[in-house]
């Protein structure tokens, strides 16, 4: 299955808020469809579920690819849910959106596919590149790119920049100093209930 390019108010209301995937907020708060308003118990498998898929949508990737970096996590030494979190943070598509140069992770995608991002100065267009404590992060030295990363540095999409990135806004330059650190990941997830799903 191909990524998820439907309407995100939907995957919202029913996952719960989703820093990554849109800045609106939903006028209701109940999971959307006929039976949205009627609680219904939740079988334990469900709620592994439901964890998985706020990091799959958070982070727009396929089901394909959140496996791929789970079988990654898991021969990486120390708690599997933890570094498959800081995998996912240290994207570069993520990394450009927490630096505040694009107002979501889609948006971030976007700017990186259309080669607008460049990392030790090189144009780098694959999301999914993994950055690295050291890499430095910038936009490509044009007008077209330099106005729509400013554009967007008026509304970032969250409003602190983490601990393991700096970013300069009037030079338009980032630095990764380390690997995220667990607490300032954004999305509110229990990471042990994603690895519990894939372990079953």
């Amino acid at each position: 299955m191909a990524r998820y390019r439907g309407p995100r108010l939907r995957i919202v209301r029913r996952l719960g808020e989703l820093p990554g995937l849109t800045r609106k907020s939903p006028r209701h708060n109940y999971p959307p469809g006929q039976h949205g308003q009627a609680r219904k118990k939740r079988s334990e498998y469900a709620i592994r579920l439901e964890e998985k898929q706020k990091l799959r949508f958070n982070y727009g990737l396929t089901e394909k690819q959140l496996v791929r970096y789970m079988k990654k996590a898991r021969k990486i030494k120390g708690s599997t849910g933890k570094v498959l979190l800081e995998q996912l943070e240290m994207r570069l598509d993520n990394t450009v959106f927490r630096m505040g140069m694009a107002p979501t992770i889609p948006g971030a995608r976007q700017l990186v596919n259309h080669g607008h991002i460049t990392v030790n100065g090189k144009v780098v267009s694959i999301p999914s590149y993994q950055c690295v404590p050291g890499e430095e992060i910038g936009v490509k030295n044009n007008d077209k790119s330099r106005k729509m990363v400013e554009l967007n540095l008026q509304y970032p999409g969250l409003a602190n920049v983490p601990s393991h990135l700096e970013f300069d806004k009037s030079k338009l330059h980032g630095k990764v100093n380390s690997v995220i650190e667990r607490e300032w990941v954004a999305l509110q997830i229990n990471e042990l209930l994603v690895v519990e799903y894939y372990s079953r």
